[in-house]
């Protein structure tokens, strides 16, 4: 068999020749929903489809940010009839996200809310301080960061404690077979710990058994995708109703208390200027500022102070309360007793707490004997 002719497909792909998405489901194993897709780049009519041959040969012929960004235009050209309440992720190496082709396409999108920047691991990453300006622009315009593959070595860990991503998805070598073997089930407890201290969700990919699903399940990984549950299709496919029925009666829960149980309501606005009308009414203290895809923006005091949307104000529903108090109190000292804003595994909005709440609950968990300790386990 000869050798593909990589110049000249190159050529034709990063004119955009035969390249397509498809969208696999990402879903909430809680609800058995649909909360989010990761675009899959699809090589047509060449007689290699492989995307990581592609990439692979894209950058020995020095073609790799024009095929990314091709990739990235094909990936986000559904993006406007993308379903209410969910997320779309898209993969980029961090070697080409400064690069003209690539931020050309990433300018005509706007705000980047709802979208997720997934770091692959095609290049290395050769300085994490000339990363962070980066990312932190990305964040700034409203996009999250997803690392790629975790669990697949140290390298992992260090991108995960410099990089500090949204979401952690663990590789599908360590997901394949789980439900067969203790050690990959510790490993991935052992993730969640780490991911629930860094406040990202765990997303499981390459899940294709039920068993597999079931022990996701079991260790608390919120979210998951794969062939079993969806394949790679067209925008935008949902998972079958057996499947969600099965996640909906398979029981979930928490070691502890967590802050679902203390949701208080917010007032909530559309912009800041919306927001501080709310402040004529003496019983309001607090405005969150939402987008279009009900995530939250800011938060607004009567001061009309907005403190932008950040880590440190953020909290997932289902984090227990002894790791919410633990990062709470990490805060910078002005910010420790602002309310948590609390959002579901699709970073919707759905309420808030107040750390008095949290106090009082920490004093009845101490008095029931029941205070997590520094293991307590955490998964999103």
């Amino acid at each position: 068999m000869s050798e593909p002719d990589w110049g000249s497909m190159l050529a034709r792909a990063c004119a955009g020749d035969g390249i397509t998405s498809h969208y696999q489901p990402i879903v909430d194993v809680a609800r058995g929903s649909v909360v989010g897709y990761e675009a899959l780049v699809r090589f047509q009519g060449y007689p290699v489809t492989d995307p990581e041959a592609w990439f692979t040969a894209a950058r020995v012929h020095g073609r790799v940010a024009d095929l990314e960004a091709v990739a990235l235009r094909a990936a986000l050209s559904a993006r406007p009839t993308l379903p209410s309440n969910t997320f779309l992720t898209v993969n980029l190496g961090p070697d080409v996200l400064e690069e003209p082709q690539v931020q050309a396409v990433l300018r005509t999108q706007g705000s980047l809310a709802g979208l997720v920047i997934e770091l692959t691991e095609h290049a290395k990453v050769e300085s994490y301080v000339a990363l962070e300006p980066v990312l932190d622009r990305l964040r700034g315009d409203g996009a999250l960061i997803a690392l790629d593959d975790a669990g697949s070595g140290y390298a992992g860990l260090t991108h995960m404690l410099n990089i500090r991503p949204a979401f952690i998805k663990l590789d599908r070598a360590l997901i394949s077979g789980l439900d067969r073997n203790e050690a990959k089930q510790a490993l991935v407890d052992m993730m969640g710990t780490l991911g629930g201290r860094l406040d990202c969700w765990l997303l499981a990919e390459g899940v294709e058994t039920r068993a597999e699903l079931d022990t996701l399940v079991r260790l608390g990984v919120p979210l998951v995708q794969g062939y079993y549950l969806a394949r790679p299709a067209p925008a935008w496919a949902t998972i079958d109703g057996e499947i969600a029925l099965h996640l909906l009666t398979s029981g979930h829960g928490t070691a502890g208390i967590t802050l679902r149980s203390m949701l208080d309501v917010a007032v909530t606005a559309a912009s800041v200027e919306e927001g501080r009308q709310w402040f004529d009414l003496d019983d309001v203290d607090l405005v969150v500022i939402l987008d279009d895809h009900s995530r939250p923006v800011c938060s607004l005091s009567p001061t009309g102070l907005a403190l932008p949307m950040n880590d440190s104000l953020r909290f997932n529903v289902d984090t227990e309360v002894a790791d919410a108090a633990y990062r709470a109190v990490a805060r910078a000292a002005g910010s420790r007793n602002e309310p948590l804003l609390c959002t579901d595994n699709a970073g919707r909005f759905v309420g808030i707490v107040r750390m008095e709440n949290v106090v009082k609950a920490l004093a009845g968990l101490a008095q029931s004997r029941h205070l997590p300790g520094a293991q307590a386990q955490r998964t999103g």
